[in-house]
């Protein structure tokens, strides 16, 4: 079962370890690159965690590129793929509307069209807020007829990324609907590290969490004991996007990758604090106020927090049922999310640029 794949983001994080995993069960892969010459570090990194990068290639390509900025060998190069696994995005606070669409909306349709026109299966990475209905029906979105939302303002109210994410996902959605063609989301919440060696890259927004607590920036937690930001570690989120990948019976459908077990934000901030050695805050700030507090010129740079991160702390419990029967028919476990959490702590704390 050995059946080709191309994934685009294979240099990010969740990227690093798809690739690992796929490799490690013998999957060849190529992947999208804007610098195809970095392919020998990150076949070097793809080995660290276990996978193996002689399986690697490339071909030269960008998503904010018309048609992926593939020439005829790149197309037939990736021709066989069984499955087009979409992870690429461009994560930025304050990215402009321009960048985010260019690269996540036009992008992702770029991908969609080439799956769609090879018959490959797509498997695109979403986001848990998309099983926030209430949330998204506040931003504005129309979810009978989502062609039907004004997207310039959801953008406005919760800034260029995540509408970006938000627009792609429903435009890809009808974009495959019109192809007839497979497509499978998988929503991962916030992404923790591995579950054991507790491997996180530095850019992850847990990685900055951990490290206003570390400098001791993190002086109140967000929101209420109600609150939580949901979590996955990055080891159980690859492998569930792997079972569904090549799982029939998944296509056409929305998975959510999202530990039901994670702690609230305080207890998250308390496991992390006891393995980084420092005190962990008790009181709360209301969200509404911090919102107010992060529009005062300067501050989101002193707090080193952006009001856009702020959507994923949620008070929302959300249905993993489906995702929780995925994960029994392919017999996958669920890592403990506590001991993942001091992990990814005790990781950064061993690399100290990192925190």
């Amino acid at each position: 079962m050995n059946q080709e794949c191309f994934v685009t983001g294979g240099s990010g994080f969740i990227g690093q370890h798809l690739l690992a995993l796929l490799t490690r069960k013998g999957h060849p892969v190529t992947l999208l690159m804007r610098a195809p010459q970095r392919l020998p570090a990150l076949r070097e990194q793809v080995e660290q965690l276990g996978g193996r990068g002689e399986l690697l290639s490339a071909v030269a390509g960008d998503l904010a590129s018309p048609g992926l900025g593939l020439d005829a060998p790149a197309r037939e190069r990736v021709r066989q793929a069984a499955v087009v696994f979409h992870l690429g995005a461009q994560f930025a606070w304050g990215l402009s509307v321009e960048q985010a669409r260019a690269v996540n909306v036009e992008g992702a349709l770029a991908v969609a069209e080439l799956a769609a026109s090879q018959g490959s299966r797509l498997l695109m990475a979403g986001g848990f807020m998309l099983a926030n209905h209430q949330h998204l029906q506040r931003l504005g979105i129309d979810l009978q007829t989502p062609s039907r939302t004004d997207w310039d303002q959801v953008y406005r109210r919760i800034g260029a990324y995540e509408g970006s994410k938000l627009e792609a996902h429903f435009r890809v959605l009808a974009r495959m609907a019109e192809r007839a063609a497979a497509l499978t989301v998988v929503h991962p919440a916030t992404v923790c590290g591995h579950s054991r060696s507790g491997h996180i890259l530095a850019t992850q927004p847990l990685a900055g969490l951990i490290g206003n607590l570390a400098d001791g920036v993190l002086s109140a937690i967000p929101g209420s004991a109600a609150h939580w930001l949901p979590l996955v570690s990055v080891d159980f989120l690859v492998e569930l996007m792997l079972a569904a990948a090549f799982d029939s019976e998944q296509v056409g459908r929305e998975i959510l990758a999202l530990d039901e077990r994670t702690p609230n934000l305080q207890g998250v901030v308390q496991l992390l604090a006891g393995v980084l050695g420092v005190a962990a805050p008790r009181r709360h700030v209301p969200i509404a106020l911090l919102r107010l507090l992060l529009k005062i010129p300067g501050l989101p740079k002193l707090l080193r927090t952006e009001v856009e991160s702020l959507d994923f702390i949620q008070s929302t419990r959300f249905d993993t049922a489906a995702t929780q029967a995925l994960a029994r028919q392919h017999q996958l476990l669920w890592p403990d999310i506590a001991q993942a959490i001091q992990a990814t702590a005790r990781y950064l704390a061993s690399k100290p640029s990192a925190v």
